[in-house]
Parts: structure tokens; sequence; C-alpha cells
């Protein structure tokens, strides 16, 4: 029989080298982890204890028996509630400070009447050695107390597993492994400890540190393998379910090991067996956003989906470890629809005249000196077009400024629906507009401008009762393309563009003329 007692004391003892040994192994490397501090607490706690039983199997007598039992008492108490800290902090609930208290305070009380049994014989009726062992075993009759004990021991690890077995729902494949082999940890020592509460166990021994080790391996292999503490599943799902942006996390070689709900909304054909895949494999619907993955700098997606369209800044953020090694990749999708539409108004303000919805003056010679220099290495033509409304201050005299700017309005859609798409009209002006031809010869360019000057004098502009017939004076001159310094063939073009406007004027005005040196050559 002392060599069955033997293998239960070197069983007990390796039990407690294990839990000694995850104890350290988290301190030294998962310290700042979450659920790892409570982890390391535990797992150093059931050591102790596992060691101060062996050496209570060792004892001789009931009075070493009692000793070392009472030292059992110092750690065992607190073992559920660091167990509870830890499922707690695994999935992201912070206990408040007053439950805090009540969680330790039972443990508390727990040591405390264990050690004063004596007076009162509230935790353990009797005590006396088991007659039937062949080895000196404690035999024990339970007070009230100790059932207190017992069920805030099965509570504890209750609460604990209805906490985890509540995340299954909405945890992906990967995680639900984890959670499951978190709970199966917490199952073990229930079913040891109900075996010794019946009187199951083989001599009266306890085999609680035992369980308590094989349920920390279970949880090492959820640590080893699949990473438990370092990527948090439930913290990951409280934090992305209240996320508005998309987020993909890559690992070090670009395989998808993680997503939120809110990328569904951009990549709508993600699932949960895209897990463990490339992210180019699972992208192979959009090639456009596969090349802006690559080249892993921020930058802005377009996203069409049907008539919407939606704008997303994508970022990038590194994954290091401690050593400062790459081992993987946050995706970020931001949504700046909404920063794009203004952007857009603004530039719609800064660049396009409020009235007519045409360029302004200062956009339009802009956009013409880029178009110019295209032109330049093209070695094409161009020419500038200036006109205005004939008599308009009269108009405004007249009818007054509400009706001035309804023809301001009617001429400018008249002339810009007469254009091609490469050509490019502003307002001036007032009542002066200007017009860039790319790609037309003198003769197009005349025949344009007066195919414009008659849709415009043959058309009338209905205001309330009255119709208003209008003409306009138009001035055209070639711009010349060969020098470098195009804004310099601009602003020649232009002044005599203006020039050929007033030779219109002085000719009866509702006509087209070309700059006189031009004309000459023609």
């Amino acid at each position: 029989m002392g060599t069955e007692l033997l293998f239960y004391r070197l069983l007990i003892i390796l039990a407690g080298i294990l839990s000694l040994f995850l104890s350290l192994f988290s301190y030294w490397k998962l310290k700042n982890a979450p659920g790892a501090r409570q982890y390391m607490f535990v797992t150093f706690l059931s050591a102790i204890f596992t060691f101060l039983y062996a050496l209570e199997l060792s004892a001789t007598t009931l009075r070493e028996i009692k000793f070392w039992l009472g030292l059992e008492y110092v750690v065992m108490p607190f073992i559920p509630a660091f167990i509870l800290l830890m499922c707690l902090d695994y999935i992201g609930i912070k206990l408040r400070q007053r439950y805090f208290f009540i969680l330790f305070s039972i443990p508390l009380v727990t040591a405390f009447m264990h050690h004063t049994n004596e007076l009162h014989h509230l935790y353990y009726t009797s005590v006396g050695l088991l007659e039937s062992a062949p080895f000196p075993i404690i035999q024990l009759e339970y007070g009230p107390f100790f059932y207190v004990h017992s069920l805030y021991l099965f509570l504890c690890l209750a609460i604990s597993i209805i906490l985890l077995l509540l995340q299954l729902k909405k945890s992906i494949f990967r995680f639900r492994i984890q959670l499951l082999t978190m709970v199966a940890g917490l199952f073990v020592p229930i079913l040891a400890n109900s075996f010794y509460l019946n009187d199951l166990s083989p001599y009266g021994i306890d085999l609680g540190p035992v369980s308590m080790s094989i349920s920390f391996i279970l949880h090492g292999v959820a640590l080893f393998s699949f990473q438990m503490f370092s990527v948090v599943p439930i913290a990951r799902e409280r934090v992305f379910d209240n996320m508005l942006e998309g987020v993909i996390v890559l690992n070090h070689k670009g395989v998808i090991i993680d997503y939120n709900q809110a990328i569904y909304r951009i990549l709508p054909w993600l699932n949960a067996s895209s897990i463990g895949k490339g992210i180019n494999s699972v992208l192979s619907h959009s090639e456009s956003l596969i090349e802006l993955i690559s080249h892993g700098k921020e930058c802005v997606y377009e996203c069409v989906e049907g008539t919407l369209t939606e704008h997303y800044q994508v970022r990038f953020s590194e994954l290091v470890n401690k050593k400062g090694f790459k081992i993987g990749t946050i995706i970020s999708f931001v949504n700046i629809t909404d920063r794009v539409e203004m952007q857009r108004r603004l530039s719609e303000l800064a660049n396009y005249d409020g009235l007519t919805k045409l360029y302004n003056r200062r956009y339009f010679m802009d956009q013409t000196i880029a178009a110019l220099e295209s032109l330049f290495a093209q070695k094409g033509n161009a020419a500038l077009i200036m006109f205005d409304i004939d008599h308009f201050k009269m108009i405004n005299d007249t009818y007054g400024h509400v009706a001035g700017d309804i023809v301001l309005c009617e001429v400018a859609n008249l002339a810009k629906n007469s254009l091609g798409p490469q050509d490019l009209i502003a307002r001036y002006g007032g009542e002066e507009f200007i017009i860039l031809l790319r790609g037309r010869t003198m003769d197009g360019a005349v025949e344009l401008a007066d195919s414009i000057r008659k849709e415009i004098s043959e058309s009338l502009i209905h205001l309330h009762d009255h119709r208003i017939q209008v003409t306009a004076s138009f001035g055209i001159s070639p711009i010349e393309v060969t020098s470098l310094d195009q804004t310099e063939a601009f602003k020649e073009a232009l002044r005599y563009a203006d020039q050929a406007l007033y030779m219109a004027k002085d000719n009866g005005r509702n006509n087209v003329q070309i700059h006189k040196e031009q004309l000459q050559m023609a």
C-alpha cells in the first residue's frame, strides 16, 4: 500500500510542477495579455495548494495532517475567484469595485471559518483519521459552512462556463474551438470535486489538485495552440460589433485570420470559410482592390454597388510582437463618402460659376493651360472664342436683374450643348463667355461660333408674360501651341479674341469676327 500512496503523491507533485510551470510561463510571455494575469495567479495558487496537499499525504499523524490542511486553506478558497476573474477578463467584462469585494469576501470568510473551526465546528463537525485506509488519511464530517464554500466553488465555475457558452453563437469557428477548450477545462474540476464529495475517490484522497492541473493543461492547449490570450475573441467581438469601420486582420503571410461585421458592406462575399485563406484569393472578385492592398499604402477605394457609390479610405496598421517583428496587418476601411461629397461641393463652389454652372474664370484658365500643354505634345490645334450678350444692360434695366440671370443661364446652356466633350466653356465675367476649342481648325471654329450665334438669336427666352429675343457677338483667335510657355500663348490668344469681339460689336453686333491678323492671312 506504501507504493500506492507514493504513486498518488508523485502524481500530485507532478500536477503542482505543471501548474507552477504554466504560472511562470504566463508571467514571462503573457503578462500584458487580457486574462493572463488571472491565469498566472490561479495557476500559482493551484501549485502552492497542490504541493501542500502532497505534504499532507506525507504526514503520519493527525496533528501534522491538520497543520498542512490549515496551510492549504490559506490559498485554496481564492482559486475559484481567480478562475471567474480570468473568464470575465477574457470576455471583456470588468467588475465594479463593490462586486470585486463581494467576490473575495466569501474566500476570506471561508479561510477564517476553517482556522477557527475548533471554536464553533461550523466548517467541520468532526475531524479524524480514516480507519479503513492503509495509510493516514484525514476523515472529515462537513459542517454547514463547508457546503457554503462548495456552493461558492460551483457557482464560480458555473458562471464562468455560462458566460463562455453565451459567446459561442456570435463567434467564428476558430474562436469557438478556443471557447469550448476553455469550457472543457472548467468541467474537469467540477467532476473531480463531485467524486470527492460523494466519497468515490480512492481512499478518500482529494484528486482536486490533479484535476485543476488537467484543467490548466486544457487552458494551456488553448493558450499555445490557438493563442487564446494573444487574440482575445470575446473582447474582439465586443470591440468589432461597435465599430463602423470595416476591418480585416491578416497574419504575416497575408492570410485572413479575422474580420468584423462592418466589412460585409464593402466585401459582401466574405464568409466564415474565408478565414485561413489568402487575401488575394478571397478578393478575386475585385482586381482593383487587390492592387490597392498589394501596395500596402493608405489610399481611397471607390465601392460601386448598383446605383450606390461609396468611398472608403483604406488604412494599413502593422502588428508587431515585443521583439519588433511583424506578425500581421490590420486593414481598415473608413467610410469617407460624406467627406468626398463635401469636397466635390466645395470644388464646385471654387471652380464653377454659381449662376450658370459653367467653369469660372480662374478654373478655366488653369484647365486651358493644362490642355495646351497636352496639345503641344500632340502638335494639335486650338482656338479661343469670346462672346457676350448684346445690349445686356438694357435687358436688366427693362426686365430686372432676375430676368437678366435667366437670360444668362439660357445662353450658357445653348452654348454648352453645342460643344463637344473635349471643349471647355466658362463664364468669363458679367455677360461675357469664353470657349476653348481643341483639335479644331480656324474654319471649324468659325463654323461652330456662327452656329451658336444663330441658335441664340433664333431662340425666344420666356420671362413670365414676356418673350425676349437676344443676340450675341463673337471674337475668335487661334492659339499657337508651338512654344513651351503655354501661359503666354493663352494670354496672347485671349488678347486677340477680345480684340476680335470688339470688332464684332463695331460691325453692328450679332456676328462673328476673327482677329484681324488671322483675317488677313485668311
